[in-house]
């Protein structure tokens, strides 16, 4: 009985040997290479490019004060629509304490001139009314009263402005209401009430009370590569995405190339600018959105193509394996042809193949199909 065990042992073992030679054996034959294939399509092929860039409006205005002082209050909102015109917040006037003296001392000496006048008038009165003097005279004491009276209004006036920023003549035009130079959209008020403002003046741009915009002119701005900016010309439409709007898209039309460039890390860039045509939800459109442009390049419309796959290049000349025959009978000819417009993942062909030939592509992966 042991030697029955003993041969059914030897046998197993014979038998798990020689399975293990077979399939190594068969693991190390050479399978026969597969390729993809390829039928040449009619199809519209365009070269483009994509620009990162920015949602603008054509025009910010920074509304600034006329008067130096510290805000009292605000009016306005940043995100709320103004008038040219309308007022977005008030300033009060801390008056230079020279100035003020300046100008109480032109009061004192007004009101000085004025009662003199009076006095003088008076006189000159009761004397006109018994007919001692001319009616000449009389006139030039009368016209250097009003003279006087009006200088005494003036220093007032002047005294207000410099102490309050505002006088009861021209309250309605006050320096001390700061307002909206354009209609539009507030996109920013940077101040806060009892901040200090000052005027724009020769040493300063003065303080920015408010960022107002028309946000129905708006404008895609972005660098693009100078490699590519010599195909682009004024005029060109671009497809405009805005990701943060659920890839809300729109078109614009090219309007501004640099002729200048700018060196962004390393690489020559070119500003573009183009002028958005808005869709009739433009109103949830923001200042600032990143935004994309794709622009077509260049474009062939219904060309033979092929994947760029199946293409071999070889200097300057390109080549396809054109499929011959089918099953194990099936073999490759080599055929130069020529080549137009690529958009990276398609080709144009346009001679040496013809419409119903099929061409080899690269190698099938392992699964695939």
């Amino acid at each position: 009985m042991k030697r029955y065990f003993k041969y059914i042992m030897m046998a197993l073992a014979a038998v798990v040997f020689i399975g293990t030679f077979v399939f190594l054996y068969i693991k190390s034959q050479p399978k026969p290479v597969e390729y993809n294939e390829f039928e040449p399509k009619q199809m519209d092929i365009r070269k483009t490019t994509v620009v990162t860039g920015k949602i603008e409006p054509r025009n910010e205005v920074n509304v600034k004060p006329q008067i130096s002082g510290i805000i009292t209050e605000i009016l306005k909102e940043a995100g709320q629509k103004v008038e040219a015109g309308e007022v977005i917040a008030k300033v009060k006037v801390i008056p230079d304490m020279s100035s003020l003296s300046a100008a109480q001392a032109r009061v004192r000496l007004a009101g000085i001139n004025e009662r003199q006048a009076r006095t003088d008038f008076e006189r000159e009165k009761t004397l006109f009314d018994k007919g001692l003097v001319s009616a000449d005279e009389y006139d030039k004491i009368a016209q250097a009263l009003r003279q006087a009276r009006e200088e005494s209004a003036a220093a007032q006036d002047n005294l207000e402005v410099v102490r309050d920023g505002v006088s009861k003549t021209n309250a309605s035009a006050s320096s001390t209401l700061i307002r909206s130079t354009v209609t539009g959209l507030i996109l920013d008020i940077p101040v806060k009430v009892g901040n200090s403002v000052i005027l724009a003046n020769t040493f300063n741009d003065g303080t920015t009370i408010a960022t107002v915009a028309n946000m129905n002119d708006l404008i895609f701005r972005g660098n693009i590569d100078e490699t590519e900016v010599g195909r682009l010309t004024t005029g060109m439409t671009m497809k405009i995405t805005i990701g943060a709007l659920q890839d809300l898209k729109f078109d614009a039309r090219l309007e501004y190339i640099s002729p200048k460039a700018t060196d962004q890390n390393g690489a020559n860039q070119f500003e573009i600018k183009a002028a958005v045509n808005l869709p009739t939800s433009s109103e949830q459109i923001r200042s600032g959105y990143s935004a994309n442009a794709e622009i077509v390049l260049a474009e062939a419309r219904g060309v033979l193509s092929v994947p760029e796959s199946a293409i071999e290049f070889s200097g300057n000349d390109t080549f396809v394996y054109v499929v011959k025959g089918s099953g194990k009978e099936k073999t490759y000819e080599r055929r130069k042809v020529t080549t137009g417009l690529s958009d990276g993942i398609n080709i144009e062909i346009r001679s040496g193949l013809k419409k119903g030939e099929t061409v080899r592509g690269p190698k099938k992966v392992a699964g695939e199909e």
